[in-house]
């Protein structure tokens, strides 16, 4: 096989044909397809030419046929559902399997057996599929609000995302989660309305709530013919068509006019469309003010310009149960999500004081990529990539640049949920995996001729703890083993050990997301383990400020120790972004400059446990103002103990408090059981802020203490006659009552003195 020397841009592997005897239809280098990129052969005199001309079309045409999309929703909006469906339409899957199926198969972006069993999404899936000679990237999401780190790292390598909305539930608490998500990371959207099949299916209702609770600039671009059991398909606004889906899995649209009965309300909802595309976009504006009439592909590059900016979300409507409205859906990905040349994505420039370098998307460029995501597969950790510019091959050296390690790429995968597809190079815009790399979720990847970082996620503290132990002692190995695992897979999954108890304490962002993992160590590990109690994630913080003057003295034969610090403490503003700061206001060298890292280390592992109950001090400035040090006794030692003892020396003076998790939970119940469940609310100490009517239920929204919320979904079954239904997600750490405290206080000090 000849190879010639490539041309430095862009970077491509030209093959020819060895001997007369391969012919074209059986040679597999007939047609190499780079990703998503194909080739063109051409060959004057043995070699290949290309004009500079045609180049630069050549990678953008490519690019502009590729869509990375997620699907984020509430718990229970179909999301995996939807994906199932896409896939089946796209080829990618000949048979449609349900989430909580009766043939026991589940769906196919499901691929855990805890995520079949219990019929929800815990981890993140990717899949990629072809639809209409695009090639669509798609991230299928948990909705519940415990995974909610999948959801954000998904989106964080995202360029556009469908947002799933229920006809019936509306917008819900985890919507209003997931759309915030969306917004941080500045993902342009499409809404689509689930379930119009479901008795009570209203998708008007849905979309004024969009433009009430999620401030969405949001028009309709489907209208239903029909709803609950009448739902026959959609009339499409832009294009003036009306859609059927025959078929027993509704493969077979057909395309066809308007009703007559529908024509009126068609002509106002395409007026209401143009009017709210209108105010965000100014060419269409000028049509629309003009009077002059407004063709379906003027519309539809409105609408396309509108929501890449961010400006306008476009929604959809169907069921994916029935198999209604998902093609239509694809469609519009194609039509108004961004291709990832349009998107701008920043990088940190590592060389120039983290200076904001934009990401053009260019195959020629240096390679960065972020690792977003990794799994422990059969074959060793598989690290999830979304490469932002330049090209990545299997065989080639790579840096992080995070620990500048230099490593081999031993194999590369696109991902069809827990399947594989080996593949020999990818370009930009693609999102792949790789074996064997050693790295940390938020890694950036480079060629080694740059060295930027991309912004990594935004990871939420945990809000709760368990203690965990294996139950017999040879199973010691497997259950670290376990815990490393999911502590690199998870962010959000912390494991610590108790200093005075001695057991190992896993934290995470509630008791669905602990209890997954501690069934998946006893699955996957077969290791049983036994849990305590619930604990909730205490701190505690000053409210004034106090001052400390410390002299460490210590004589014993040899070098003493000798180590003063004066200064104070004091609590931090409340917007403050850091949890502790250290300020050196020394003047002149009371105590010497090589000594003031080791007094900022004491102080900072002195904060680690406060003295009310043990839990870490939060929110707090140390200020050292003066000192002094012996010529032979001062060491760090001696000066890391004083700063320690200083602290407990003055914690008391500064009217420590402890802080608490308050929750923001929302319920959903039935109206004739509202009195009883808001009675139960308030004996939890919990804050209602908001009560709202929807059809028979009410949903109150109220802020209660974490600790007050455990056992909470047994309770209110019980009040409910099984009706109620919750949602909670952490909101912020509050001081507790004085009661409270004292009783925290008290159960601390009772332990310390049994031990």
């Amino acid at each position: 096989m000849a190879r010639f020397p490539r041309p430095t841009a862009p970077r491509l592997l030209y093959t020819l044909f060895s001997s007369s005897k391969t012919t074209p239809s059986s040679s597999p280098t007939t047609a190499l397809l780079l990703g998503n990129f194909q080739v063109r052969q051409f060959s004057i005199g043995g070699n290949l030419a290309r004009t500079k001309e045609e180049k630069d079309p050549w990678w953008k045409e490519s690019m502009e046929k590729l869509r990375n999309i997620g699907i984020s929703a509430h718990i229970d909006s179909g999301k995996t559902t939807l994906t199932e469906r896409i896939l089946f339409y796209t080829g990618r899957i000949h048979e449609i399997h349900e989430v909580r199926g009766r043939d026991g198969v589940g769906a196919k972006m499901d691929s855990m057996d805890l995520e079949r069993e219990k019929g929800i999404t815990i981890q993140s899936a990717a899949t990629y599929c072809t639809w209409k000679d695009y090639k669509v990237n798609i991230i299928d999401t948990p909705g519940h609000v415990d995974f909610t780190i999948e959801v954000e790292r998904a989106l964080r390598v995202l360029d556009g995302a469908i947002l799933v909305l229920c006809s019936v539930g509306g917008v819900q608490s985890q919507s209003i989660t997931v759309d915030r998500q969306m917004r941080r990371y500045e993902v342009p959207r499409l809404a689509f309305i689930n379930k119009l099949d479901r008795m009570g299916a209203d998708p008007w209702k849905v979309l004024s709530q969009a433009r009430s609770k999620l401030r969405h600039h949001c028009a309709a671009v489907q209208v239903p013919m029909g709803l609950e059991e009448d739902f026959q398909g959609l009339v499409d606004l832009v294009q003036l068509k009306a859609y059927h889906f025959h078929g027993s899995s509704g493969e077979n649209i057909v395309a066809g006019e308007i009703p007559a009965d529908m024509e009126a309300l068609v002509a106002d909802k395409r007026r209401e469309l143009i009017e709210t595309v209108s105010e965000v976009d100014d060419k269409l504006a000028d049509a629309f003010l003009s009077d002059e009439p407004i063709s379906p592909g003027d519309l539809e590059e409105a609408i396309r310009r509108a929501t890449i900016a961010r400006k306008f979300v476009p929604v959809f409507m169907g069921s994916a149960f029935k198999n209604k409205g998902v093609q239509p859906l694809l469609d519009g990905v194609l039509s108004y999500l961004p291709c990832p040349i349009e998107v701008s994505n920043y990088a940190l420039d590592q060389t120039k004081n983290e200076e904001k370098v934009i990401l053009p998307g260019n195959p020629n460029g240096p390679l960065v990529a972020l690792a977003f995501k990794l799994e422990e597969g059969r074959f060793g950790q598989l690290t999830y990539l979304r490469i932002y510019e330049g090209v990545i091959r299997k065989g080639e050296f790579i840096i992080n640049v995070n620990t500048g390690k230099k490593i081999k790429i031993p194999r590369l995968v696109r991902m069809h949920s827990d399947e594989m597809e080996d593949i020999q190079e990818a370009h930009s815009g693609q999102i792949v995996a790789v074996f064997g790399i050693d790295c940390a979720s938020g890694d950036t990847f480079t060629d080694g001729s740059v060295k930027y970082t991309m912004t990594s996620m935004n990871v939420p503290e945990p809000v709760m703890s368990l203690a965990v132990q294996p139950v017999s002692k040879d199973s010691g190995g497997q259950f670290s083993k376990a815990l490393n695992r999911f502590q690199r897979e998870d962010p959000t999954f912390r494991v610590g050990l108790d200093a005075e108890s001695g057991q190992t304490i896993i934290s995470g962002m509630g008791e669905l997301h602990l209890d997954i993992y501690v069934e998946r160590i006893r699955r996957e590990y077969k290791v049983d383990a036994t849990v305590g109690k619930p604990r909730v994630n205490f701190r505690e913080t000053v409210t004034q400020r106090a001052e400390f003057d410390y002299l460490h003295k210590k004589q014993s034969g040899g070098q003493g120790q000798y180590g003063r610090v004066i200064g104070y403490i004091e609590p931090l503003p409340k917007d403050s972004p850091a949890k502790f700061e250290f300020e050196n206001m020394l003047v002149g060298q009371a105590v010497p400059s090589s000594f003031i890292p080791a007094i900022e280390k004491g102080f900072k592992e002195a904060a680690n446990s406060g003295s009310l109950i043990g839990h870490p001090v939060e929110n707090l400035r140390v200020v050292l103002t003066d000192g002094s040090s012996h010529a032979v006794d001062s060491s760090e030692l001696a000066f890391k103990l004083a700063a320690i003892y200083a602290f407990r020396q003055c914690y008391a003076a500064a009217k420590p408090v402890i802080l608490e998790p308050v929750m923001m939970v929302e319920l959903k119940v039935p109206t004739e059981f509202q009195g009883t469940v808001a009675g139960d609310i308030n004996k939890r100490k919990g804050v209602i802020v908001g009560n709202d009517q929807e059809g028979d239920d009410s949903v109150i929204t109220t802020h209660v203490p974490l600790n007050n919320m455990f056992g909470y979904s047994t309770a209110l079954r019980s009040m409910t006659q099984g009706k109620g239904e919750f949602t909670m997600e952490y909101k912020e750490h509050l001081p507790v009552s004085q009661d409270v405290q004292m009783q925290l206080v008290n159960t601390y000090k009772a332990s310390k003195g049994a031990e």
